[in-house]
C-alpha cells in the first residue's frame, strides 16, 4: 500500500476528509468495513423490487448550505438536491397540519396569529445563515468570523426549546416548533436544545429540508467519485481491530465512535483523552421502520400529502414528554416519529403506485422491545387506513442499528447525547482542538466531533485541517 494518510471508515465524514487530504496532494486510502460505502448514507432496496429506501439518514436540511460540500461542486459527480413543494408538516388531532415551506413570510401566512412572530424571528436568521453557517459549523472554541452574528444566534441557542416556544401561543406553531427542535433527541426543556431546532427551521427557509436524487447514497458516491479522481484509493470488507495493523504512514483519521478509538488504540491514548472518549456519553436511539406503502400515506390532512417530511407527535407538550421520557430511558407510549416521503422529491424512488415510506421512532438507548406497533399507531393517528395500503416493511431496531452501522452505538443515530455539556463544549472533549486524540498523526473525524451529526462532511474536513496544519501543509 503506497499512501501517506489513511482513513477508517468510508462514511460521508471518512470520505470528507480523505477528500480534503488528497486535495493537499496527499495520498489517500480509505479502509472501510462493509462491504459498501456510506456509513449512514447507504440506500437500496429494503421492502419490495425497485423500490428505493435510505437505510439511516434521508433528508439533508444542512447538505446545501454545508460549506466543505459546496466547494466541491458535486454535481458534476450526480449529486443534485432535490425538494418536495411543502419541506415539512406536523399534523395535529384537531385535523391541522402546521406546515415549513421555503418562504418564511409564506409559512408565517399560514400559523395565522402567530405568524408576525415566527417570520421576526426566522426571515433574519434564515438570510444571514449562508454568512453564520461557517461559523455555527465549527468548533466552538475559536475565533469567530462574524462575532456578532453568532452572538445574535447564540443567545437563542443557549435557551431551552420550550423557552423559545414561548414566542408563540397556537398550538400550531408550537407544535411545528417543537418538531424541528426534537431532532437533538433530548428533553426539550434542556439548556441549549433550541439551538438544533433554529438551524433546522432557518435552513428550512434558506434552502429547505432536500433529500439526494437518487438516495442519500448519492452523497458519498459522489465524494467516493472525486476520490477517485484525486488519485485516492476506497478499500471496504477490511475491519481495522487496532492501529497496530496499519502500515506505517504519518495520518491516520478515525471516522469512528470515541469508544471504538479506545479500542483500537488503547494504551496509547493519553490517559485524559483515553478517559474522556470513554465517558464519551450515547443518546436515545432510532426505531426505523421503512413501508411499501401502495399510493402512499392516506393522510388526513392534505398538506401532509405534499410534504417531504412530517412529524408525529402531537402537540408540543406531547413532544416534549416523550422526548423527556427516552431521555429517561423509558419508552413512551407515543413515541416521536420523523417521517420522510422522499419520492415526493424524487420520484424514481417508487415502484409504480407503491411509495417508500421512511420512518423512525425516538426510542431510549438501546431499547430491546418492537416499536413498530407504537410507529405504525402514531401514522394511524393522523393517516387514518395506512396498515391497509402497507404491502412491506421492514424494521431495523437499535441493536440492528449498531450491527448495520457500528458508530450507532445502542442505536444512537447522532453520535453521541445532545447534552447541554457535549453540545457546546465536550465534543468529545474540552479543547480548542477536538480533532486531534493525544496521538501523533492521528485524528478523530466522526459526528462525535464538531459540528455534529449530518451529511455535511464538516466533521471529516475539519479533522483533515488539523491533520494537514500539523504536518505543515495549507489547510
Amino acid at each position: 500500500m503506497t499512501t501517506d494518510a489513511i482513513v477508517v471508515g468510508a462514511g460521508p465524514n471518512g470520505l470528507a476528509a480523505a477528500v480534503t487530504l488528497a486535495r493537499a496532494g496527499l495520498r489517500v486510502t480509505v479502509l472501510e468495513a462493509a462491504p459498501t460505502i456510506g456509513g449512514g448514507t447507504r440506500s437500496g432496496e429494503l421492502t419490495v423490487p425497485g423500490l428505493l429506501h435510505d437505510h439511516c439518514s434521508a433528508v439533508h436540511p444542512l447538505g446545501p448550505l454545508s460549506p466543505f460540500l459546496r466547494s466541491l461542486r458535486l454535481e458534476r459527480y450526480g449529486l443534485l438536491w432535490r425538494r418536495a413543494e411543502v419541506e415539512l408538516a406536523h399534523p395535529l388531532d384537531s385535523g391541522a397540519a402546521p406546515a415549513l415551506v421555503r418562504s418564511a413570510a409564506e409559512t408565517a401566512v399560514g400559523l395565522g396569529t402567530d405568524g408576525p412572530a415566527w417570520q421576526r424571528l426566522f426571515a433574519p436568521l434564515a438570510t444571514d445563515l449562508e454568512r453564520l453557517i461557517q461559523d455555527v459549523l465549527r468548533p466552538v472554541l475559536g475565533v469567530p468570523a462574524r462575532p456578532v452574528a453568532l452572538a445574535r444566534f447564540g443567545s437563542r441557542a443557549l435557551l431551552p426549546a420550550t423557552a423559545v416556544a414561548r414566542r408563540w401561543r397556537t398550538e400550531e406553531a408550537r407544535a411545528l416548533w417543537a418538531g424541528a427542535a426534537a431532532h437533538t433527541l433530548g428533553p426539550l426543556d434542556h439548556p441549549l436544545t433550541a439551538a438544533v431546532g433554529l438551524l433546522l427551521t432557518a435552513a428550512g427557509h434558506r434552502t429547505g429540508w432536500p433529500a439526494a436524487r437518487g438516495g442519500s447514497r448519492a452523497v458519498t458516491d459522489a465524494l467516493a467519485a472525486l476520490l477517485a479522481d484525486l488519485g485516492g484509493t476506497v478499500e471496504t470488507g477490511v475491519r481495522v481491530r487496532s492501529l497496530a495493523e496499519l502500515p506505517p504512514v504519518g495520518t491516520v483519521l478515525l471516522d469512528l465512535s470515541p469508544r471504538a478509538v479506545v479500542d483500537l488504540a488503547g494504551d496509547r491514548l493519553p490517559p485524559r483523552v483515553r478517559r474522556a472518549y470513554r465517558d464519551w456519553r450515547y443518546g436515545p436511539a432510532a426505531f426505523k421502520v421503512d413501508l411499501a406503502v401502495e399510493g402512499g400515506v392516506p393522510w388526513r390532512n392534505e398538506v401532509c400529502r405534499r410534504a417531504g417530511t412530517v412529524h408525529l407527535g402531537g402537540t408540543l407538550e406531547e413532544v416534549a414528554a416523550a422526548e423527556r421520557e427516552t431521555g429517561r430511558g423509558r419508552m413512551p407510549e407515543r413515541p416521536f416519529v420523523l417521517v420522510a416521503q422522499q419520492y415526493l422529491a424524487d420520484p424514481g424512488r417508487s415502484a409504480g403506485d407503491v411509495r417508500p415510506v421512511w420512518a423512525y421512532a425516538h426510542v431510549p438507548h438501546g431499547y430491546r422491545g418492537d416499536a413498530t406497533e407504537a410507529v405504525l399507531a402514531q401514522f394511524e393517528r393522523f393517516a387514518p387506513g395506512l396498515r391497509d395500503r402497507v404491502v412491506a416493511r421492514f424494521v431495523r431496531s437499535p441493536a440492528d442499528l449498531e450491527v448495520y452501522n457500528p458508530n450507532c452505538v445502542g442505536g444512537d443515530v447522532i453520535g453521541g447525547a445532545g447534552t447541554a455539556l457535549q453540545l457546546a463544549l465536550r465534543r468529545p472533549r474540552i479543547t480548542p482542538d477536538p480533532y486531534r486524540t493525544g496521538i501523533p498523526g492521528v485524528f478523530l473525524c466522526s459526528a462525535a466531533t464538531p459540528p455534529g451529526a449530518g451529511a455535511h462532511g464538516m466533521c471529516g474536513h475539519l479533522a483533515a485541517r488539523s491533520a494537514l496544519r500539523e504536518l505543515g501543509l495549507p489547510d
